[in-house]
């Protein structure tokens, strides 16, 4: 596993070409929302005798399918990209996964740059190696382990972000705090205006301890085969409710409640207590994130979760808490134990 620089600061987009040595051409993958920043991009690129070509993908999990990554494909062969060439990644979560899983396939594997743009993303997506697209049975269900040339994030660009995306990124780094890190959470409870600021030196430490936890965990366990599974806390029931809304939603709310869930899965076995559960719901309601969802939706969400990739043998699996700090993995639970937890969320 190859080491790769992670670049956190503002003003950092025209610092991109000095990540590009030995490239010629490079394929700009962004969602039609970043048009312009794209074309910035590209217009800077240009300047330092790159050839570049823009491809405008969907916004959002839309982008996440087999027929983009043929669109991707199909530009990059009539263009003759080659093994020396690059593939950038320009936008949130969605996009430096499937930009990644473009670069990762190409050929094989051609070099892949992540310049995440949303909160989400710089914490959480473009970090780590995972690549992947969604099917219409789940999320992230074809994917690939690639790890990126460099990671670039230039917070500058949460200026332009809408709030509730900024907020909804907010939902991983309160996961850290759950997960590896509390003082995260005293952080984020004592500081709420400032860390949701996107001036504020204080969001961009939080940014950068968020990245050292990721870091730390995926290279000690690259291909989720120990620790790095942790990192999927609250994931489990979030995937399902995105299956069920038609990947719709922003993947922070549907984590944000599907953190709430793994809760009060701990509190059932008694390893938190009812004020560690209610300390989730407040913290995340502080940030505008939704802790509850819909009662008529169990029978679809549980079919969702039986097909969720982190399932072993055909049984689900929870990451779960022994106390703040304390992961562990919890399975074997019978749908009638689902279903009675599931009560506790719903609206």
């Amino acid at each position: 596993m190859h080491e790769y620089p992670v670049i956190v600061g503002r003003a950092l987009l025209d610092e991109v070409h000095k990540h590009l040595d030995g490239v010629r051409k490079v394929l700009v993958v962004h969602p039609q929302a970043l048009t312009s920043s794209a074309e910035e991009l590209k217009s800077n690129l240009d300047s330092h005798k790159f050839e570049v070509i823009l491809a405008g993908i969907p916004d959002g999990d839309d982008s996440k399918r087999v027929e983009v990554a043929s669109f991707a494909w199909q530009i990059m062969g009539q263009a003759d990209f080659n093994r020396n060439d690059a593939v950038l990644g320009l936008g949130g979560g969605a996009t430096t996964d499937m930009a990644g899983f473009i670069a990762s396939t190409w050929l094989r594997g051609v070099k892949y740059i992540a310049i995440p743009t949303t909160l989400l993303a710089m914490v959480d997506a473009a970090i780590g190696g995972k690549t992947g697209l969604n099917t219409s049975e789940g999320k992230n269900l074809v994917g690939t382990f690639y790890l990126p040339s460099a990671v670039i994030a230039d917070i500058d660009t949460l200026k332009t972000l809408p709030k509730h995306d900024l907020t909804a990124g907010f939902a991983e780094v309160v996961k850290y705090g759950f997960v590896y890190q509390p003082k995260i959470l005293d952080v984020v409870e004592d500081n709420l205006d400032s860390v949701l600021d996107p001036d504020s030196g204080l969001l961009e430490e939080l940014i950068n301890q968020s990245i050292a936890i990721k870091r730390e965990v995926t290279e000690n366990d690259f291909k989720e085969s120990g620790e790095r599974e942790f990192l999927n806390y609250g994931h489990t029931l979030g995937h399902a409710i995105e299956n069920v809304e038609r990947y719709q939603w922003r993947h922070g709310a549907a984590i944000s409640i599907g953190m709430v869930f793994a809760a009060e899965l701990s509190m059932s076995k008694g390893n938190l207590d009812e004020k560690q559960v209610d300390r989730h719901r407040k913290l995340l309601t502080s940030l505008g994130l939704p802790v509850s969802y819909r009662g008529d939706r169990w029978p679809q969400l549980f079919d969702a979760l039986k097909k969720d990739k982190k399932v072993r043998g055909g049984i689900i699996r929870f990451v779960t808490l022994k106390g703040f700090g304390k992961p562990e993995i919890t399975s074997s639970l019978t749908e009638e134990e689902l279903f009675s937890t599931y009560q506790s969320i719903i609206d």
